[in-house]
């Protein structure tokens, strides 16, 4: 990707971080302030601050207003803090307000069309291996089998994908991958409203048919979809596995991007 990578990231900023688009899962993003915060609605979504505009002087009252927003509420919320974040101890001062830190992951950006384009990631699968598109709940738990296969057990993704599928499909599209009647890779794509950003989610292959290109495949078939609809862009919170395939197809990385957790006593 030959850009300036500031002005990418400046575009990130102000297009998804400080985006207030549904996405589909039946959150609700709000500005509060200093703070972009999203919230579930009905039980469904995800809740967390995604944005924030603080210094040394104002940071640990916003957090405090944050931690008592959401103890209110009596509902676990996610800081998500990337590393050009201020004040520089942001990441200290949410641990002395009682976060915990989860593991860090990297945020890389690639043009779609180079991903999907010849010389891009392709979308060529072993023998035997086929793509599914999700439509319905039973494709759902599909995902999820892979889901807690790959990455473990998360309570709340279930009904988050089910209410993007049934209240805004338009807004993701979601892709298993198949070696007979068994689920080996899944993966979705976020399209976010407004914006020049295709977001890449969820992307796993359990162990056994790691190595053979199916996550290659899926992000090339997720690239194309993005082209498809005119996103100039992906973007992927990477893992320390997927980083190194993503560098050696063309995405750069960013910044770092790390979750702080605060839960209800």
């Amino acid at each position: 990707m030959e850009h300036d990578h500031a002005t990418v990231l400046s575009a990130f900023d102000a297009q998804v971080r400080r985006g207030l688009h549904p996405d589909g899962s039946g959150a609700l993003g709000v500005r509060a302030g200093p703070v972009v915060r999203w919230t579930t609605v009905g039980g469904e979504g995800w809740s967390g601050i995604v944005w924030s505009d603080l210094d040394a002087d104002t940071a640990d009252g916003v957090i405090e207003d944050q931690i008592t927003f959401f103890r209110d509420r009596a509902e676990r919320f996610e800081w998500k803090l990337y590393s050009y974040d201020q004040p520089s101890d942001l990441g200290e001062r949410l641990l002395a307000a009682g976060f915990v830190r989860e593991d860090a992951e990297s945020l890389m950006v690639a043009e779609a069309a180079e991903i999907a384009g010849p010389g891009g990631a392709g979308v060529v699968l072993p023998e035997g291996v086929r793509l599914a598109p999700v439509t319905d709940e039973a494709g759902i738990g599909l995902m999820i089998e892979v889901h807690d296969r790959v990455f473990g057990t998360d309570s709340q993704l279930r009904s988050s994908l089910v209410a993007q599928l049934r209240n805004s499909p338009e807004v993701t599209a979601m892709v298993v991958a198949m070696a007979g009647a068994e689920p080996v890779c899944s993966a979705r794509i976020g399209f976010g409203v407004g914006t020049d950003f295709a977001g890449l989610w969820g992307g796993g292959t359990v162990p056994q048919w790691r190595g053979r290109g199916i996550y290659r495949a899926l992000v090339g078939y997720r690239a194309q979809l993005a082209v498809a609809r005119g996103y100039r862009y992906l973007q992927v919170d990477a893992s320390p596995q997927s980083r190194p395939i993503l560098e050696r197809l063309g995405f750069d990385r960013l910044a770092c991007t790390t979750p702080y957790v605060w839960s209800p006593a």
